[in-house]
């Protein structure tokens, strides 16, 4: 058990490219195939590498969350070292300027990837202030995750807990009873509720859809419990316990069906919604994002089954980079088309798409193949 590369957990690097292979180019092979061979578990695949239109939630709204739930869970991991130096336990005891140095270390992180965001929507563009949309999924991983930070360099797990649930309840006050002009309170709709009332006030530049933002900056509050959660995972995995391997998957499979049950019961009131982020949806996705996490982490890290999955930790060790080269830096199907166009026209008509897509998701993993094995990583 305890399965790492570099100091860290497969299986994590595994979910992050899991995740990941589908913005980079597996929801495009599922949507291809769907119509090329339209049996129903394509059909319903591709319904599911959707964005609801609104309420409700489907596979592709999990996709950003479970994102920045790995990263929680990454960082007890990632501030272990820091401790052992100084020779504490708890994150809380580390000297001030130890602290100090964190912070910065931090903040540095938290900026890089708002800049890296703004250069996803296009910044270098230069379409205008007006014109550039500043919120960004980067920012948002960034935000979440140095406030979450924050919170677990400075209170202990007791008042980490607090910290999660007043978030999550004080969001959801705050969308039920607080009045938006016009509207009044408790309107959770795109043009009347409260976060997108907000970000329309102090979120410059455009926003994604007019009326609101979907990583805007009101609803990424409650991003922070989502970052929380991976957290508290994170703590349970590394801390010295008398819990065994399956008695640890126990728990968490319990820990992830009860958040599904509270996110599933608050939907009545609050419903679960990727762009207000709502409190019923970090706990239902949160749930899922425990039960992915435990599936490769039981074939992974306690079985010891990770070759299959080289392909994943290629991604995975790589993410931000594939995915800020897959949202557009990178022309991978020009490259694609390239090599393996000639070839893909003699096929039938109706799978032509399906090879295409295929022989994108090949260059972008010969690319990731490359950076691995001269270990060159985009570490922010």
């Amino acid at each position: 058990m305890g399965n790492t590369a570099n100091g860290r957990l497969v299986s994590l690097d595994v979910l992050r490219g899991f995740v990941m292979f589908w913005i980079m180019s597996g929801e495009h092979i599922v949507h291809a195939l769907a119509k090329a061979a339209p049996i129903p578990v394509f059909i319903w695949m591709s319904s599911q590498l959707h964005h609801t239109d609104w309420n409700g939630i489907t596979f592709y709204d999990m996709i950003f969350p479970i994102f920045l739930f790995v990263a929680g869970v990454s960082m007890p991991y990632s501030f272990e070292k820091k401790m052992s130096s100084a020779g504490v336990d708890t994150p809380m005891e580390l000297p001030t300027k130890e602290k100090q140095k964190i912070y910065l270390s931090m903040l540095k992180r938290t900026c890089i990837l708002l800049f890296l965001g703004f250069i996803v929507n296009g910044l270098l563009r230069f379409d205008g202030f007006d014109q550039t949309r500043f919120a960004s999924v980067l920012g948002r991983i960034g935000l979440a995750w140095f406030f979450a930070g924050i919170i677990y360099l400075n209170f202990d797990l007791k008042k980490q807990l607090f910290w999660f649930t007043g978030i999550l309840v004080g969001y959801y006050l705050v969308l039920k009873w607080i009045p938006v002009p016009n509207f009044g309170a408790g309107i959770l709709t795109p043009e009347g509720s409260f976060s997108s009332y907000f970000d329309q006030q102090f979120l410059p530049g455009r926003l994604h859809s007019e009326v609101y933002d979907p990583e805007g900056l009101f609803s990424t509050i409650p991003a922070i419990a989502t970052a929380l959660l991976g957290m508290f995972l994170g703590t349970f995995l590394k801390s010295k316990n008398i819990f065994s391997a399956n008695e640890k998957i126990l728990i968490m499979v319990a820990s992830a069906l009860i958040l599904i049950g509270i996110g599933a019961l608050w939907n009545y009131d609050f419903p679960i919604n990727k762009r207000l982020w709502s409190s019923s949806f970090v706990c239902y996705v949160g749930g899922f994002s425990i039960l992915f996490f435990v599936f490769f982490y039981l074939i992974i890290d306690v079985l010891g089954y990770h070759k299959w999955a080289f392909p994943l930790i290629l991604i995975g060790s790589n993410s931000i980079l594939i995915y800020m080269a897959s949202e557009g830096l990178v022309n991978f199907k020009h490259t694609a088309d390239f090599v393996f166009g000639g070839i893909i026209e003699f096929s039938p008509l109706i799978w032509q798409p399906v090879y295409t897509t295929l022989s994108v998701t090949f260059v972008q993993l010969v690319l990731l193949y490359f950076l691995y094995k001269r270990k060159l990583f985009l570490k922010i």
